[in-house]
């Protein structure tokens, strides 16, 4: 089978995306299909720039009209085209002349555009965006949702879409696994920061209100009079109003800020962590919660939807408005080495339903079926 997947625009910076889409690709092609990986080109943005600014309106133009035009193209040669990411989904073609399926990560963005909670504000023109997103979406053969969250917001949000709907759950885009002690530490020591081997709890990702950095910052002043740990942060720094909050509850000496880390070193943050904190209260998936379980790290997570689904057993859920129960999670699992040792043999079970031939083969199952109803 002929296969285009349209990737994303390399300038966005959309790391998790870009990963994902290049995961598709090799894993395709090793299932023996004839895959093309095509993303829209920087050609009025050649350095790459990150979107912001007057670049961010230059990327529109590469992505919407330049990028537009050439994938079509692209995809003339297909039997399949998938665009991996639902923000891409404009690029399905108003009357599709071969089946066109879009990966749905999450409706976040495009519901707040509609006016719903979802700690995501769409500007003016991120109205208008959405807006194309969401059309898009209605023109699409089939939709592959990553959760069955976000499944339910897709059937809610698309009203009498007629195409095809299923969950395919997103698989590792990385092979993390448990790395020796030995191993751990000398991967942790090439950082200065982490240099001293005192206990610490990881939060990866960005700073998005949706991530509920403030949760965790006012979990970990809950506990700090009885445990001496840290709160490591990797990805996006602290926003100013995060700085602020960890500033008034005198916690700016435990908060260690790493920016964006290598594969090769979030692993062995997971393997050397006491436990991932993820206290986000939107998501369409949640991939550090796997990544963390395939690494052997316990995991306490919000009980919001999709994560209790995306953690299953392997997790102690806590109401995101509760620091104080994330707080006591972390105190329990820093006291009973028995808990936190089932905790992480549930967890690796449970990572290890979330691999790429699994995604591969619906993928393929879903290209298969729309080909033969085209």
């Amino acid at each position: 089978m002929k296969v285009l997947l349209i990737g994303n625009y390399a300038p966005d910076r959309q790391e998790s995306m870009l990963r994902y889409g290049e995961m598709l690709r090799a894993g395709l092609a090793e299932a023996g299909h004839q895959v093309t990986l095509a993303l829209p080109r920087p050609v009025l943005n050649p350095r790459s720039r990150p979107g912001s600014g007057v670049w961010k309106w230059i990327g529109h133009l590469d992505k919407m009209l330049l990028g537009a035009a050439e994938l079509a193209r692209a995809g003339q040669q297909a039997d399949v085209v998938h665009v991996c990411d639902h923000g891409n989904a404009f690029y399905v073609p108003g009357k599709p002349r071969k089946p066109y399926v879009v990966t749905c990560h999450d409706l976040l963005a495009v519901r707040g555009a509609l006016g719903e909670n979802t700690d995501v504000t769409p500007s003016l023109s991120g109205h208008y965006l959405q807006r194309l997103i969401l059309d898009g979406l209605k023109r699409a053969t089939a939709i592959a949702c990553v959760s069955g969250a976000t499944l339910r917001d897709a059937r809610r949000l698309l009203g009498d879409y007629r195409g095809k709907l299923i969950v395919a759950p997103n698989s590792l885009n990385y092979p993390y696994r448990r790395l020796s002690a030995e191993e751990t530490r000398k991967r942790l020591a090439s950082v200065s920061a982490l240099a001293s081997e005192s206990a610490y709890v990881l939060m990866v990702g960005g700073s998005h209100r949706r991530k509920n950095r403030e949760t965790a910052l006012r979990a970990l002043a809950h506990v700090a009079g009885s445990w001496s740990g840290r709160l490591i942060i990797a990805g996006e720094p602290l926003s100013a109003e995060q700085r602020d909050v960890a500033r008034e509850l005198g916690l700016l000496d435990r908060v260690v800020e790493l920016g964006s880390t290598s594969n090769e070193l979030l692993e062995a943050l997971y393997n050397g962590a006491l436990a991932l904190l993820f206290p986000s209260r939107f998501e369409g998936f949640g991939w550090p919660v796997v990544e963390a379980q395939a690494c052997g790290c316990p995991v306490i997570c919000s009980n919001a939807e999709p994560l209790p689904e995306v953690a299953g057993a392997g997790a102690i859920l806590c109401d995101p408005n509760q620091p104080a129960a994330f707080g006591r999670a972390i105190l329990e699992l820093a006291g009973d080495p028995g808990r936190r040792d089932a905790l992480i043999e549930t967890g690796i079970a449970n990572a290890g339903g979330y691999d790429r031939p699994r995604l591969i083969g619906q993928l393929v199952s879903l290209y298969e079926q729309v080909r033969s109803a085209a």
